[in-house]
């Protein structure tokens, strides 16, 4: 099922939008205390901006403008929410979004489209492994998007290989929707028992919250690790709270494809200003059809590239490429510019680590300073000189290694407010 305003070109799509846009803003200018004030505040007509390229007069909103101003971005009373939804924190302090009902339809829908762009069918039933409650949305997204689709889905949630495994014995899924580098623990599991996995009836798994592909949409080190393993379709998917929406790959594998008639995306440099195709940009979403807490140009500090030309699948839409990295987590080393998505690809390639974490905090002469902690049986130089020799190879320069325990290792990525592994820890002091 592809909605049809997909399959019209972009100029349609855009057209499309456009007619959307005034509702938005007369909307926002009713009923959110901040879009209200930032219009008078920047004397902003929005019976003006009525064209994308208008929309650029409005000033962009950041994480920091949701987490100080939280309740004034809110449009709708207590009776009109029927549930709320907490971001992860990761950056920052957690911000509340209150969901009507018609919000979590549209949840619904956009999770349905996006199933059925990853080849999904009635015919299938997921093993979702991924948590429903603690206030996450990612989870309650599937469940209700893989129920408008007429699939079945098992609820088994986060981690358990046991219990996993005993769930593909008595339900026989045709699919996963999983952190990815899971997937190679359940096959570690599996090896370790006897399990013939390949035997499943397993076919494709949704993949959340981890890279899977390179720039050139190539596999990352993790997606042809799983590959060699287990052949089975992969496709990723990118979303967030904020954006109540997600790009996810269709079957060409060419990207994230994006549902105009659910946000308006623009792609932006350090000084707001679009970017061409070709060019990184950072991801900026307006929302479209939400009522509980719309956003409009908001800076999700995700960067990528993007891309514009027709997709094999019949879709014409944008799609997004991989994610380089978020913008609060660039790392400036010894003149080189990193984001710790290049670091996991490299220690995901190095047999021998068991797992790790990424830590950059503030040196003596205020530069950026990297610390891999690894967790490792081969904790001698020889294996040190390996890990810093594979850096240089692929970024010109090594981080320090520090081997440490392999369960507190654990412990540190898994805190126990998180809803996921935290692979980086950002101890910089900011001026």
């Amino acid at each position: 099922m592809i909605p049809e305003i997909e399959l019209k070109s972009l100029e349609e799509q855009r057209a499309f939008q456009e007619r959307k846009l005034p509702d938005l803003l007369a909307y926002l200018s009713e009923k959110s205390v901040y879009y209200r004030e930032l219009f008078v505040e920047h004397n902003i007509d929005i019976k003006s901006i009525n064209s994308l390229e208008a929309l650029q007069r409005i000033p962009v909103t950041n994480k920091e403008d949701l987490q100080t101003r939280n309740q004034d971005f809110v449009c709708v009373t207590p009776r009109e929410i029927i549930d709320y939804i907490t971001t992860s924190g990761t950056l920052g302090d957690p911000v509340t979004f209150p969901l009507t009902d018609k919000d979590l339809e549209r949840l619904a829908y956009n999770e349905y489209i996006s199933f059925a762009c990853a080849q999904g069918s009635a015919d299938d039933i997921y093993q979702l492994m991924t948590t429903m409650d603690k206030r996450f949305m990612a989870g309650l997204a599937y469940f209700m998007g893989i129920r408008k689709l007429g699939a079945g889905v098992v609820r088994v949630g986060g981690g358990i290989p046991e219990l996993q495994w005993d769930t593909l014995k008595r339900i026989n899924p045709t699919a996963f929707v999983t952190v990815p580098s899971f997937l190679l623990k359940l096959i570690e599991y599996a090896e370790a028992n006897g399990i013939d996995y390949k035997a499943t009836q397993i076919n494709k798994a949704i993949c959340i919250g981890e890279s899977l592909r390179n720039e050139d949409f190539t596999l990352s080190t993790l997606g042809e690790k799983i590959k060699e393993k287990w052949d089975i379709k992969l496709y990723s998917t990118y979303a967030s709270t904020e954006m109540s929406t997600a790009f996810t790959e269709c079957e060409a594998g060419l990207g994230g494809h994006h549902h105009p008639e659910l946000v308006i995306v623009e792609f932006l440099d350090e000084q707001n200003q679009p970017v061409k195709e070709g060019e990184a940009g950072e991801v900026v979403i307006t929302t479209l059809g939400v009522e509980g807490m719309p956003l409009l140009r908001f800076k999700t500090g995700d960067i990528c590239y993007h891309y514009k030309d027709a997709c094999s699948c019949g879709r014409k839409t944008i799609r997004l490429g991989p994610i380089i990295g978020r913008k609060k987590q660039m790392i400036k080393y010894k003149g080189t510019t990193l984001y710790p998505p290049a670091l996991y690809d490299i220690l995901n390639d190095i047999s021998g680590i068991q797992n790790y974490l990424v830590e950059v905090f503030t040196n003596e002469l205020g530069t950026d300073e990297i610390v891999v902690k690894v967790g490792s049986k081969d904790n001698s130089p020889s294996f040190e000189k390996e890990i810093k020799d594979h850096f240089r190879a692929k970024l010109r320069v090594a981080p320090k290694i520090k081997f440490e325990d392999v369960q507190l290792i654990d412990k540190l990525k898994n805190p126990k407010l998180s809803r996921k592994p935290v692979l980086f820890h950002d101890l910089r002091t900011f001026a």
